[in-house]
């Protein structure tokens, strides 16, 4: 068992630096840096404090049944919506992408098709037009993309897409935090 590699992991998870860990556990970023590169081993003791400060239990820390990650999905896994009123519709491409940092979902719109309006948020928006024009208005700012482009903002301000095509547009769509 590689136990520097399970303390990477879940430091890594944490969001925390090696200094940051160790100014927490009393440990210099030094030794933590030896131990995530296995070069040293902890004592008991200084292993339950490490996992109590990263949030682990010593069972899940030493159950090697670990959850396999998923990493590719398929059509199996996707949800979509579609709102008739406004004319589009919207495909989640990953099943728990509200649990993530980012949610990529493909919006397709209709003719005369609108998104819903959002508050203004800490989010970061990346918008890749496939097919199809769309125009965002940012704010009091309005900006036109067309096939081929890519949009990319912080949602600071209100914001909402609408098509700006005679037929359909198409767009991938890929925001942090609870863009949707």
């Amino acid at each position: 068992m590689q136990i520097g590699k399970k303390i990477k992991r879940l430091r890594l998870k944490k969001g925390l630096t090696q200094e940051e860990l160790g100014e927490r556990t009393d440990l210099s970023k030094g030794y933590i840096s030896q131990l995530e590169r296995d070069l040293n081993s902890p004592s008991i003791e200084t292993l339950f404090t490490l996992l109590e400060v990263l949030g682990s239990t010593p069972k899940d820390f030493f159950d090697d049944e670990q959850e396999e990650q998923k990493v590719v999905y398929t059509d199996e896994d996707q949800t979509i919506f579609t709102d008739e009123d406004k004319k589009y519709r919207i495909q989640w491409l990953i099943p728990t992408s509200n649990e993530k940092e980012i949610e990529p979902v493909i919006l397709t719109f209709e003719q005369n098709g609108e998104f819903k309006q959002f508050e203004p948020s800490l989010s970061e928006t990346f918008i890749y037009v496939l097919t199809g024009r769309v125009r965002l208005v940012l704010g009091k700012e309005e900006y036109i993309a067309t096939a081929g482009n890519a949009v990319y903002f912080d949602a600071s301000d209100t914001h909402q897409l609408f098509n700006a095509h005679a037929g359909k547009t198409e767009l991938l769509l890929v925001a942090t935090e609870s863009y949707l």
